[in-house]
């Protein structure tokens, strides 16, 4: 796990669903029992010393519901429903004090460990890639690429020819990147949990008024995913992102 600064203070966290659980337990031993609550699609805990532990729920909404169902709970344990609830190794039970703490913990266990259907957009300039995943494994992809000039420090008449000579070709790279999403993710829409976008947003942006890909936005899900230019080593490594639990903490004060 690597962490980042938070503006308003305190740093991130993404934590792997499989961690999870592992992660509020070390939360626990270090601060102490915390009191979980849910605010909109954050799980907040705050510990006996006044840390607090924002863990944003992945591909909302969280329900507490999905705590006692025991097919889910064993989906994500390997069948030892055990593992998830705490009741066996105690981690959950540890962090929180109460009962209504416990059970949005073991929710938020379960909903994040869950194996989804999610398909994945990726456009930079020139650059794209799209891709169906089971869980963290990819089942189907297309990456491709199209030349987009540089800009150009020339001036007078040169400079505009060139310009409108990148234009056309960022124009076809967007087409290009629009069509493999259509042959790629549109057909599969309707299995998918959630489609995830991400490269540069302008790039993105710029799609959002192509009819063919309304059934992708509509399936948007955060978060976007800070990415170099689309190739498949690129695309195979997304799970990391998308499927992790993107934890704010703040340390309790001095």
């Amino acid at each position: 796990m690597t962490s980042r600064p938070a503006a308003g203070g305190g740093r991130w966290v993404p934590v792997a669903p499989e961690r999870l659980e592992g992660w509020l337990r070390g939360f626990a031993e270090r601060h102490g029992a915390a009191e979980a609550v849910l605010d909109a699609d954050v799980v907040r805990l705050r510990a006996e010393d006044g840390a607090v532990a924002e863990c944003h729920v992945p591909f909302p909404p969280l329900t507490v519901l999905e705590a006692v169902s025991g097919t889910e709970a064993e989906a994500v344990s390997g069948g030892k429903p055990d593992a998830v609830s705490g009741a066996g190794s105690g981690a959950v039970s540890e962090v929180e004090p109460s009962s209504a703490s416990g059970d949005l913990l073991r929710a938020l266990v379960v909903h994040a460990g869950k194996d989804r259907r999610v398909g994945v957009f990726l456009v930079r300039l020139g650059g794209h890639a799209a891709g169906i995943f089971e869980g963290g494994r990819l089942v189907s992809s297309k990456v491709g690429s199209r030349l987009v000039h540089g800009r150009s420090a020339a001036g007078g008449w040169s400079q505009h020819r060139f310009a409108r000579r990148r234009e056309k070709q960022a124009g076809e790279a967007s087409r290009a990147a629009a069509d493999v999403a259509v042959r790629v993710l549109v057909p599969q829409a309707g299995t998918l949990d959630a489609v995830v976008f991400g490269g540069d947003r302008r790039a993105i942006d710029a799609l959002r008024e192509d009819r063919r890909l309304s059934a992708l936005f509509a399936l948007e899900s955060g978060p976007f995913l800070d990415v170099p230019d689309p190739r498949l080593a690129v695309l195979q490594e997304t799970p990391k992102q998308f499927r992790a639990v993107r934890i704010r903490v703040v340390d309790p004060e001095a």
